[in-house]
């Protein structure tokens, strides 16, 4: 895809602020995580208060989706930037849901029988969050459309011009 040094400064962190959605709903991912290593939680303290409104929200994670993919996504007066990476935020958020959806099916399995397997596979969600927000987050603030395996191209599917 076309990187664009031209893109506003506005336009940039509007982008980059669509990746606070799945950042904060990965956080959950990183249980084990913070309980070995508690000097992590520290990053995660300027999010504290953007974390309580989104969970505190009854049915906020689905009002946000359909906010972000219908007035957003969809609204072909913003800059084509800013809707692409509001959909490729939300497809990472879909990943992350469908995710949760799959380890809480096993989650008591995993448990009893292996509980290094579960916290493993959890511990590489969450870096795998943090890893692609981070980088999503870098690529929007440079002005440049940040690729991710998958789901840019899906992204793209979404927000073809």
């Amino acid at each position: 895809m076309n990187d664009r040094s031209d893109v506003a400064l506005p336009t940039r962190l509007l982008s980059a602020a669509t990746y606070l959605i799945p950042l904060m709903e990965g956080i959950m991912f990183g249980t084990f995580l913070f309980k070995q290593f508690p000097i992590l939680q520290v990053v995660l303290v300027p999010l504290i208060p953007l974390i309580r409104v989104y969970n505190s929200i009854p049915f906020g994670r689905l009002l946000i989706f359909f906010l972000l993919f219908f007035a957003v996504v969809r609204n072909e007066n913003l800059d084509r930037f800013i809707r692409f990476n509001a959909m490729q935020s939300v497809l990472l958020s879909i990943v992350l849901s469908i995710s949760s959806l799959i380890l809480s099916l096993f989650v008591s399995g995993l448990q009893q029988s292996s509980p290094l397997l579960l916290e493993t596979l959890v511990n590489t969600l969450f870096l795998g969050v943090i890893a692609a927000v981070v980088y999503s987050l870098v690529q929007c603030l440079r002005g440049h459309y940040p690729e991710l395996p998958a789901l840019s191209d899906a992204a793209k599917m979404q927000v073809p011009y």
